[in-house]
């Protein structure tokens, strides 16, 4: 069976003054398309070092990482800028939105970094900030908008080049709890409408419960608690 992603035997070591830190240790890993995963655990447990691995951010220091089947450490640097446009969408805690630019120039931004042709891209743009409810907010600067407002235009920028997978990062880490639960209604809410598979670290129990696998990181490795 072929996997969206896949680590196998994945490890991760950082050199520091005096030894060094072991932070992945052996870790296999499956994720199928259109499914969401969730990892939960400490701080420190490894959690965003992990997403940067499969996201192809960093490297591995061993094992292997499959997208689709094919082995990202085989990939260029020009082939990794091509898989990260036409295969991934990356969401952190903090939005990383532009701040001289608009929600919706924030949201076309991956489409023109593509060169993209801007109509259709702008009329991609508008479908998704109506999708994720700032269809009314188009012309504002990040200033001018909430918390959740950033937040949320920063998944539709996250989706602007059709990913098949949404790497993110403590998404919900400064949102209060209203806006929390948004964020999970729309993760599921864009998970079933473009079959669109997330990878979620977080420690929000409750955005923690919207997974169809849950995987838990501790002592350098992942655990999954539900199974396939």
């Amino acid at each position: 069976m072929q996997f969206l992603l896949e680590t196998r035997k994945l490890s991760k070591v950082y050199n520091e003054t005096g030894g060094t830190l072991e932070i992945l240790r052996d870790v296999d890993f499956k994720l199928n398309e259109g499914s969401i995963a969730v990892l939960t655990g400490a701080s420190g447990s490894g959690k965003s070092t992990f997403l940067n691995v499969v996201g192809a951010l960093d490297r591995p220091t061993g094992g292997t990482v499959f997208f689709d089947g094919k082995e990202l450490s085989k990939f260029s640097r020009s082939e990794i800028n091509t898989f990260h446009r036409k295969n991934l969408g990356f969401m952190f805690q903090f939005h990383h939105l532009l701040s001289e630019f608009t929600a919706l120039e924030n949201v076309l931004m991956p489409a023109r970094i593509d060169n993209r042709d801007d109509g259709e891209s702008r009329k991609m743009a508008l479908e998704l900030l109506d999708a994720v409810g700032i269809s009314d907010r188009l012309y504002h600067l990040p200033r001018e908008l909430s918390g959740g407002e950033r937040q949320r235009v920063a998944l539709a920028r996250a989706l602007m080049n059709r990913p098949s997978l949404i790497i993110a990062d403590e998404p919900s880490g400064n949102l209060d709890e209203k806006n929390a639960e948004m964020l999970k209604s729309l993760i599921l809410d864009l998970n079933k409408k473009y079959k669109l598979a997330f990878l979620i670290a977080t420690h929000d129990i409750e955005l923690a419960e919207i997974a169809t696998h849950r995987w838990i990181v501790a002592h350098g490795t992942i655990y999954n608690k539900f199974g396939y």
